[in-house]
């Protein structure tokens, strides 16, 4: 026990320190903890052996895995409080058709790509791996995505369509795999099994929604015994870790297999809360609050859990690549052409796809299933490894630099800055009155550039 907690805190530390540094090169802070994670993972750091200086192996990485867990589940509870239906009713038929077109897209564009390496190559790549890669494309890391949004509080037209397509992306990621892998499991076995290929996506799909409707309603009903927010965020945080853990629940009704998605189960607990009770919006801000050191700890150890192995081997760099690459343009292209069709605005048009690359938790998860393959469930595996490896690092600054293109990020004010040199200034810090004048260069270089970006896009 006193081995995990050293881990944990090891984890935390890192990922905190390593943000210090980042801020210096202006890059996100979920970057910083991935990076983090990189370096105290077995590896590196991790490889000396040194208790307390970093993960000297995957299983000492897999011993957090229930954190991982819990916080992809507040992840998918926070994206879920987007859905009110106020919004919805102005986004929802935009989100819904972006939501769809786009993941279909990065699927096509993934397979035809990967179908042309297969005829060159039949020996490195099977069609049973094209297939599963393909539907894999479809993921969005929500994760990384929401800690951009809440880091750089941007607000804006296209983080409120955003947020929504990310939650539906999980939605038809897991019916594309399982369609996708059920075939796969047919050329791989000979034998056509319809109820894994129809019948058990659609079980867990809806079966996700039902489970999360009701504790959702639930939850409101017991939040109105209390009296006191402290009480309510309480109740809250304990019905987010009651959810996750009843997600985890499967069993067998005959040959149907019967298991929940985390991240469907507890977004459907957040968009039932927001909408039934009142108090939702003050104790979700105030549930998120709360999370910030817990989702610190989840990146670290998903920066941890990425196998650089993964970069010895030519192939896998290879199709890797190919992979990455076209995955990008079905997103793009997909979101340009439904944004396009369904009259979003040029700046949700342009930047809305770059936001989508990101990619993590529901990829390892549909690659984690590929290894019933055997074999060949070991190629996807590393192959989707690799990939995450690029997207965790480069996707949240593309996300960034996204949001700030189109606006949803904005400069800080003068006054912030001001106010913080003065804070300075009442300590009596010596540096006091450089730091003032270098946060007032800052603030001035930062509102210039982003005056003279906005032209250039209006244009």
């Amino acid at each position: 026990m006193s081995y995990v907690l050293l881990n944990v805190s090891c984890a935390l530390l890192a990922g905190l320190l390593m943000t210090r540094l980042f801020s210096k090169l202006k890059l996100p802070d979920v970057t910083a903890y991935l990076i983090a994670g990189v370096l105290i993972g077995p590896y590196c750091l991790g490889a000396l052996k040194v208790p307390g200086v970093g993960f000297d192996s995957m299983e000492a990485v897999e011993m957090l895995s229930l954190i991982s867990k819990v916080a992809l589940g507040f992840i998918a509870f926070s994206i879920g409080n987007e859905f009110r239906l106020g919004e919805i009713r102005k986004i929802g038929k935009q989100a819904f058709s972006i939501g769809i077109v786009q993941a279909v897209s990065a699927t096509i564009c993934v397979d035809l790509a990967l179908l042309v390496i297969h005829l060159i190559m039949p020996d490195k790549l099977t069609l049973s791996q094209v297939l599963v890669l393909g539907a894999i494309a479809t993921a969005t890391a929500p994760a990384a995505t929401l800690m951009v949004v809440r880091q750089y509080k941007a607000k804006g037209p296209l983080t409120e369509l955003l947020l929504p397509i990310v939650a539906l992306d999980d939605a038809v990621g897991l019916i594309v795999f399982a369609v996708s892998f059920g075939v796969a499991k047919t050329l791989v076995s000979g034998v056509v099994d319809f109820v894994s290929i129809f019948i058990n996506p659609l079980v867990e799909i809806v079966g996700s929604l039902l489970l999360g409707a009701v504790m959702g309603w639930i939850l409101t009903q017991l939040e109105k015994l209390f009296h006191s927010n402290t009480n309510r965020l309480n109740m809250t945080i304990a019905f987010v870790f009651l959810t996750v853990s009843l997600s985890m629940v499967n069993f067998q009704i005959g040959p149907v297999h019967v298991g929940f998605s985390s991240l469907l189960v507890c977004m459907m607990l957040g968009t039932v809360f927001c909408n039934t009770c009142d108090l939702s919006e003050d104790l979700m801000a105030a549930a998120d609050k709360w999370t910030s050191p817990l989702f610190a700890v989840f990146f670290v150890i998903s920066g941890a859990e990425l196998e650089l192995k993964v970069f010895g081997e030519g192939s896998i760099i290879l199709i890797g690549i190919v992979y990455i690459v076209f995955r990008c343009i079905g997103k793009y292209m997909g979101t340009f052409i439904s944004a396009k069709v369904t009259q979003c605005s040029p700046q949700i048009c342009k930047y809305l796809g770059i936001t989508l690359f990101p990619q993590a938790g529901v990829a390892l998860g549909m690659c984690a299933t590929a290894m019933q393959l055997r074999e060949q469930g070991s190629l996807i595996r590393n192959i989707t490894l690799f990939a995450v490896l690029i997207y965790e690092i480069v996707g949240p600054l593309m996300t960034r630099e996204a949001l700030t293109a189109a606006g949803d990020i904005k400069p800080k004010s003068e006054e912030v800055i001001k106010r913080r040199a003065n804070k300075l200034a009442a300590i009596g810090s010596p540096e006091a009155a450089e730091a003032e004048a270098l946060a007032e260069e800052e603030i001035r270089e930062e509102a210039k550039a982003w005056e003279i970006e906005q032209r250039k896009h209006k244009k």
